[in-house]
């Protein structure tokens, strides 16, 4: 999907375009000058969308997910869902679908921008967590996702897990868990750590690093966007593991990551709101796929949605597909305590 309304930010760092550097610092400085002049206050999504304008923020340099196009254009899943989400809502609201502007959200500064109302709600690959749950409000879940790896497409030395305890180079985002999550249970892989996921994807095409881990979704994105280079391999623990005190089955993900739709703390009419309008996305007319599915295969495309899919059916699988929005049930479910003896 799309759009092409006014955006706040620069080029993504993809190493397809040339000059991003000139246009990431101006495009900080323009973002700081225009969350400046805002408001401090949280932002009312639903008075927003009644007043005819919203800010919405995302990522603009995930390929799949939040990518800000040369043209303007803002393209990805997460773009796709926050867009429908709002116009959904105008609808029920009986009023003109808004205009959008979009603001670039980095992942550190997500809840402060809700909280100092630049932005009247963020789908940024947002996932739901209970201690963000404390600072702000979410919609959703609107897409569930688990830790993958990504490799290149003509290494076939890798195809689970287990084939990186060989001095393989593995590559992840500095400050990520997802590299760490590898390590404990493969000691003899090699970290190799950089400041982005883009640096990690060219490290990876480059033959510098052997893989790259972190939410599938992601990964898929990246796949997708540069055709016939890379594929995705499934991650699942190799043994039962005690992780932070918690017990992980032989079988189980990773992890898994819930995104969804942040909003101010304690706007439940906007979290209702949205999850109405996540409920009509995720539901297929008579004998045509869903918007939410038809979005999901436009942004990672057909292959990786035909898999997961079909992971999904399997007998047994730990790994649902359709999200169920409203349902947080999970922030406050216990996690399994590890018996006497396993590390």
């Amino acid at each position: 999907m799309r759009m092409s309304q006014e955006t706040h930010r620069t080029r993504p760092q993809v190493s397809r375009w040339r000059g991003a550097g000139l246009v990431v610092a101006v495009g900080a400085l323009l973002a700081g000058l225009l969350s400046g002049c805002g408001s401090t206050e949280p932002r009312n999504l639903l008075s927003s969308i009644r007043d005819g304008a919203v800010v919405l923020g995302v990522k603009f340099d995930q390929p799949g997910l939040g990518l800000y196009e040369p043209d303007g254009n803002v393209t990805g899943f997460d773009a796709s869902v926050a867009t429908y989400v709002v116009n959904s809502i105008a609808d029920d609201l009986g009023v003109d679908h808004p205009e959008i502007t979009w603001r670039e959200t980095p992942s550190a500064r997500r809840e402060a921008m809700i909280d100092n109302g630049e932005v009247d709600l963020i789908a940024a690959t947002y996932s739901i967590n209970a201690s963000r749950s404390k600072k702000v409000s979410f919609g959703g879940p609107y897409l569930q996702t688990y830790q993958g790896l990504m490799v290149r497409d003509d290494d076939n030395s890798i195809s689970e897990l287990a084939d990186l305890d060989n001095g393989k180079k593995l590559c992840s985002v500095t400050g990520s868990t997802s590299a760490q999550n590898v390590k404990a249970q493969l000691p003899t892989v090699q970290l190799q750590e950089y400041d982005s996921y883009s640096a990690c994807v060219e490290a990876l095409r480059r033959g510098k690093v052997d893989a790259l881990t972190t939410d599938e979704a992601i990964l898929a994105g990246y796949s997708n966007f540069w055709k016939d280079e890379f594929k995705l391999v499934e991650m699942t623990y190799l043994k039962d593991a005690c992780v932070k005190d918690a017990l992980k089955t032989a079988g189980s993900p990773f992890s898994t990551e819930r995104y969804g739709v942040g909003v101010a703390l304690g706007d439940t009419a906007a979290v209702e709101a949205i999850n109405k309008a996540l409920d009509t996305m995720l539901t297929p007319a008579e004998g045509i796929e869903s918007p939410w599915n038809a979005d999901l295969r436009e942004a990672l495309g057909n292959e990786y949605v035909d898999e997961i899919i079909a992971r999904a059916d399997r007998p047994g699988s730990k790994f649902p597909y359709l999200p169920d929005p409203g349902d947080l049930e999970f922030l406050d479910s216990p996690s399994t305590p590890c018996p006497p003896g396993l590390e």
